[in-house]
């Protein structure tokens, strides 16, 4: 299982590295507007980061079971 993980993010972080060089090459030859894009990509992923944070926030603090007993305070 651990190693059809590792392979799922290989051949993801390929496929990124592919994708942002398509459109490097694209913006290089002025066939795209880098400025732009580069614009909504980054409020894209900081949109992506809060709402990240966010639920890693509510998922720790409210959903979070947790397996140990309490300690006893003396």
């Amino acid at each position: 299982m651990e190693t059809s993980v590792k392979k799922f993010i290989a051949y993801f972080l390929l496929a990124l590295v592919l994708f942002f060089t398509v459109i490097a090459i694209l913006g290089i030859w002025e066939l795209i507007d880098l400025e732009e894009l580069f614009r909504k990509i980054f409020f894209t992923l900081m949109v992506i980061f809060a709402s990240t944070a966010l639920v890693l926030f509510i998922y720790t603090v409210l959903i979070r079971y947790d397996d140990r007993p309490p300690i006893d305070k003396q």
